[in-house]
């Protein structure tokens, strides 16, 4: 999927790239902006659908627009209202590319799944283990590939 800029090519030569190996959840490819947060995120009041935002005023992120990139969090916390408020940001596209959690995330997974069906359109979801969680840069960009294999290139 496309050409790899100069710079991730300098980067795979030299070996810095990091490989996790995560569980997928919802298998698939995704490539961009790694966006990590050490914090559970709740997506009923802390996410925008129809900007892409994390608008939880106390969450560590708050104001950062995730959409178009991939968002690393432990899970999600609150209520199961998650599954539609991501719903709704992937039906308008203001969904991230993909997600990691830490472990499975049920409401997540629910509402990629949903969406496939009322869609036609999903993304990917990795789970890691704690271990790999804990090695995610803060930033950088990451490559998800169908078997859960992870690709960080650290910035």
């Amino acid at each position: 999927m496309g050409r790899v800029s100069e710079n991730r090519r300098e980067k795979l030569i030299s070996g810095s790239k990091k490989i996790l190996r995560g569980k997928p959840v919802i298998s698939g490819y995704a490539s961009g902006k790694l966006v990590v947060s050490r914090e559970p995120l709740s997506f009923w009041g802390g996410y925008d659908s129809d900007t892409g935002e994390i608008i939880d005023r106390h969450h560590h992120l708050s104001g950062e627009v995730v959409k178009g990139c991939i968002l690393a969090v432990p899970g999600t916390k609150g209520s199961s209202t998650t599954t539609a408020v991501l719903l709704e940001a992937l039906q308008k596209g203001n969904a991230p590319l993909a997600i990691i959690t830490l472990d499975v995330d049920s409401f997540l997974a629910l509402a990629l799944v949903v969406s496939e069906e009322m869609y036609s359109t999903s993304i990917p979801l990795v789970a890691l283990g704690s271990k790999a969680f804990s090695e995610l840069p803060s930033e950088g960009e990451v490559t998800l590939k169908l078997d859960g294999r992870i690709i960080v290139y650290p910035s």
